[in-house]
């Protein structure tokens, strides 16, 4: 199993439209695939197949303005709209449009067409459905019938439509999403198609895509082999089929992670040589309240990886279980050797947990522990590695806001990496659909920013305050501000964030790093570094304008001890002076 890296949403398109017997094609069908990566990602590739009511003159220009009007309206909602808002809108206003410019008599002059639309965003298919044209998903040999026919029987194969666009001034839509796997195919037919040809046989024309990677050509060939069987067949209506084939998927966005993580069972926690899903249980690395933590290995390629599970206290928490949604996502989403990686489930697992990669190592608290008095030289190492494994997820526009010992690994060669994700800040999804909102901040008292604390609001500058800490922390064993693990989160809202200087702890550091420290721990943001990068050259003496800015200027606070030594002896010449005029008098 490697880490997978960022991918696209990607179809293979080919179909087929034909008036058949007819003399008339009134049968439309249109694709569109965006070339704009944002478009793509925000409002995704749409397919649509319509089928204008024979009976009426212009079903023709019903169909065809259908499917292509509604393309391009949909691509006009705004980017911030979700699918079904987005299509539903689009579909009303066209219906509308159909009805009030029907001639009259609806039955031989009205702008009435059957509509079928599958809307590929990200890794959803969200499907609108009106009318009796169908979409078929084929599956691990299965072929599917998604949409149902509103249409009613009359003899034979005769049918009459009971919803169309167009046939009235109100309109009902069919709307239901389906999660993508890569090789799904679906098929778009109208009646003219799957009136004559049953499922077994259709799925004869598609089972061959299954076995061997599609190309345009063959799924164009595949559409109008179906067409001409339902010809033969006896079909004597227009034939419309489109095929699209999935053949590329990016990794699902937080809000479907957390949709489908919905009906997930989060298990029990596991002793050693319990299985999951395939999964040997090893050793068990963490139990705690908020999550079990494994190393198990994977029976079908013997490699090891960490299963992390939610607890079963937070069943019930919508906001604990989008975090754990979302620190898959991050996993996913980001491919840094700095980063953890996270593995894309098996989509038929009836579990909610993580396969996360085993990273080597220990964590940085652990390593604290090992060597409590680190040189400077080695503190300056690890926080330059850490400050560069965050500048990953501020590229990103991320903001990790839990940054401490226990989220950081360290191998034996020195490389860092950062795990735990559940409390990432991801500012451009939020932006699209915000984070269910959590009653507490997320992350350890002792590390999170006061902004965060008090007003739920972090930036790149919050994680620079954990690094700080955390820094701080690594040269003294100790922390800048008295600390909170012991407190209740109220007190701690209440502090009032007095630094002490690391020479408390450690006589030896030098004034200069001590402000660098000061600065970066500042509990104003305002009086941080605006850059890491900056905090990082502030942790050499090569650079003298911290000192300049920060360090204080008088004796007295340079140096209380040889202060008062200066000003003593001072007074012993004054005094001494003083006597000799008295004894010469």
């Amino acid at each position: 199993m490697t880490k997978k890296s960022q991918a696209q949403l990607e179809l293979c398109i080919g179909g087929f439209s034909d008036a058949g017997v007819r003399e008339v094609n009134q049968d439309a069908f249109a694709v569109k695939v965006p070339t704009s990566y944002s478009e793509k990602k925000y409002k995704g590739i749409v397919a649509s197949v319509a089928d204008g009511v024979s009976c009426s003159n212009n079903g023709q220009q019903a169909s065809q303005t259908s499917v292509t009007q509604f393309i391009n309206d949909y691509y006009c909602t705004a980017e911030s709209w979700s699918v079904k808002l987005s299509a539903s809108k689009v579909l009303n206003s066209l219906n509308g449009w159909l009805y009030h410019h029907s001639k009259g008599d609806l039955r031989h002059n009205g702008l009435i067409t059957t509509f079928s639309s599958i809307i590929f965003k990200s890794t959803t298919a969200h499907i609108f459905h009106i009318g009796d044209s169908r979409i078929y998903r084929y599956r691990d040999g299965v072929l599917k019938q998604l949409t149902h026919d509103h249409a009613r029987s009359l003899y034979a194969k005769k049918t009459v439509l009971t919803r169309g666009l167009g046939m009235d001034c109100n309109v009902d839509i069919d709307y239901q999403t389906c999660t993508l796997q890569r090789g799904d195919i679906f098929l778009l037919s109208s009646d003219g198609i799957h009136d004559w040809l049953s499922k077994d046989e259709l799925s004869k024309q598609l089972s061959p895509h299954t076995e061997r990677e599609s190309t345009v050509s063959s799924l164009e060939r595949s559409a109008t082999t179906i067409s001409h069987e339902a010809i033969k067949k006896g079909s004597a209506d227009n034939l419309t089929c489109l095929l699209l084939k999935v053949t590329n998927l990016p990794n699902s966005d937080v809000g479907e992670l957390f949709k489908n993580s919905i009906n997930l069972t989060i298990p029990p926690a596991l002793e050693i040589g319990n299985e999951i899903d395939g999964f040997k249980i090893d050793k068990i690395v963490h139990q705690g309240a908020r999550s079990h933590v494994y190393l198990a290995t994977d029976k079908y390629n013997d490699r090891q990886h960490i299963l992390k599970m939610p607890s079963l206290n937070f069943i019930d928490d919508s906001a604990y279980l989008e975090g754990f949604c979302k620190e898959q996502w991050v996993g996913q989403k980001l491919t840094h050797p700095s980063i953890m990686g996270i593995f894309p489930r098996d989509p038929n697992s009836l579990f909610l947990y993580h396969i996360c990669e085993h990273v080597q190592g220990i964590s940085l608290r652990v390593w604290m522990q090992e060597n409590p008095e680190p040189s400077l030289d080695v503190v300056r190492d690890i926080i330059k590695k850490v400050v560069s494994a965050t500048r990953v997820l501020q590229r990103s526009s991320m903001v990790h806001r839990d940054l401490k010992p226990e989220n950081i690994m360290i191998s034996e060669n020195g490389t860092i990496t950062l795990i735990d994700f559940g409390t990432v800040q991801i500012d451009g999804l939020d932006e699209i659909s915000p984070a269910v909102p959590s009653e507490v901040p997320l992350g350890a008292l002792d590390y999170i920013a006061p902004e965060y604390l008090n007003e739920n609001k972090a930036t790149s500058l919050s994680d620079l305050f954990s690094i700080a800490v955390i820094a701080y922390e690594l040269l003294t064993g100790e922390l800048p501000y008295q600390p909170s693990t012991s407190q209740s989160l109220e007190k701690a809202r209440a502090a009032q964030w007095q630094y002490r200087p690391i020479q408390q702890f450690r006589e030896e550091l030098p004034n200069w790093l001590d402000a660098a420290l000061k600065k970066g721990a500042n509990p104003l943001p305002t009086k941080r570094y605006g850059a890491m990068s900056e905090f990082v050259n502030d942790l050499y003496p090569v650079n003298k304008t911290i000192q300049k800015q920060i360090l204080p200027t008088s004796l007295l606070e340079r140096n209380p001890v040889q202060f008062w030594q200066s000003l003593t002896c001072v007074f012993f010449v004054i005094a001494a002076v003083e006597l000799f005029i008295i004894l010469q008098k």
